[in-house]
């Protein structure tokens, strides 16, 4: 086969080899459910609850207050019903939600917004930073709760966390932070940064695809969205995933375990791939310049459609995004760089770069040679204006 170049993290990493190690008994010849009494049942629970630990200390948390779903859509999906859902007899019809979330986040509060509830749709700054006095000022005695992700998916803007729990919980509104993209690249404490609630997901952490976990504080209340047999104390019925959770416990410990590592070599990648693409004519950088994830660049690129480049990229053996994976698909702008005040123009021409524990230099400078090759012939055959 042909050599190829995965730079596209950010929509998923490849599986360690120890987490697969870690899931193929539980794949293979351990299959007792976890609410069985005999011995297998038994070991099935045992390697969950070892697998709740090794989640809680990535994030700070304690064991009991984390909970496994199938990933980190159920997770963001379960904290703002959970939370809505629990404040339903109390008149809260009101929330604050940032401009810039993912979908899994952001659709969710349209549909409590056709349900009646009002959304506080908070501004970015063109770097994809909140307000702090914006939030200040959003935040009402009818405030039900307020979401803002730690780290943007698309253009890897890392948010202000400690000062926004902090507004929060002077006026006594539960915050929810989507940390699928922050987790295992930005330090996570959930004592020291007192959020309500937190979504992770195995798959973003080179675990496996379909686990992911919600963090919920001690003493906040959410209402359950799936009902059955009662697992997860009630919260998330259904038979757990025994094998997808071993494998997010092992990927949340060689996260913890690596984190610096990871983050100075990645970091080193990341410069690298933007000094030599913003050196070129016409491409610019996305995102607050400094406060942003250690693997992400996100690229808008004058004269070229980002779907040609990444399709030109592609045929070179050079695999990246354009924008989000989960919202590329259906070839709409970007709601992110849309709340940052681009144009759609501006919105079609943005790649993102993702990079990952395995990528040398030696990739990443074969990848801008190719990437500057791709730029120039694309502007060559685009009827967009040339650089």
């Amino acid at each position: 086969m042909e050599q190829r170049v995965y730079l596209d993290h950010a929509a998923t990493t490849p599986l360690d080899e120890r987490v697969l190690a870690a899931m193929l008994p539980h794949l293979e010849g351990r299959r007792g459910n976890p609410s069985s009494l005999h011995a297998s049942g038994a070991a099935a629970r045992e390697a969950i609850e070892e697998a709740r630990e090794s989640v809680a200390a990535l994030i700070g948390a304690s064991a009991g207050e984390v909970f496994f779903t199938s990933g980190g859509t159920e997770a963001d999906n379960l904290a703002l019903l959970g939370l809505a859902g629990a404040v339903e007899d109390s008149g809260k019809r009101h929330i604050v939600v940032s401009q810039i979330e993912h979908a899994a986040v952001r659709e969710t509060a349209r549909h409590l917004e056709s349900s009646g509830w009002e959304v506080f749709w908070l501004a970015v700054d063109a770097d994809g930073l909140v307000d702090l006095d914006e939030l200040a000022v959003a935040l009402r005695p009818d405030t039900a709760f307020a979401a803002v992700m730690w780290a943007n998916n698309e253009v890897g803007t890392v948010q202000p966390m400690q000062e926004l729990a902090e507004t929060c919980a002077e006026r006594g509104v539960p915050l929810h932070a989507d940390a699928v993209q922050a987790a295992g690249r930005a330090p996570i404490d959930v004592e020291r940064i007192s959020v309500a609630t937190l979504a992770l997901s195995g798959h973003k952490l080179y675990g496996p695809q379909g686990a992911g976990a919600l963090y919920v504080r001690g003493g906040v209340s959410l209402d359950s969205v799936v009902f059955g047999g009662g697992q997860e104390k009630g919260l998330r019925s259904g038979t757990e995933n025994v094998a997808g959770i071993v494998g997010l416990g092992a990927a949340a410990r060689r996260a913890r375990e690596k984190l610096d590592e990871r983050v100075r070599r990645e970091t080193g990648l990341r410069d690298r791939i933007i000094a030599g693409a913003t050196a070129l004519p016409g491409v610019s950088l996305n995102g607050h310049p400094e406060r942003r994830l250690s693997n992400s660049v996100h690229l808008t690129v004058e004269g070229v459609e980002a779907e040609s480049l990444v399709l030109f990229l592609d045929a070179l053996g050079y695999e990246v995004g354009s924008g989000s994976a989960c919202a590329s698909a259906g070839h709409k702008a970007s709601p992110v760089l849309l709340a940052m005040g681009q144009g759609e123009h501006e919105a079609f021409s943005a790649v993102r770069i993702s990079v990952g524990k395995d990528n040398t230099v030696q990739e990443i400078d074969s990848f801008l040679e190719a990437f500057s090759t791709a730029t120039t012939q694309l502007r060559e055959l685009s009827p967009l204006t040339k650089i």
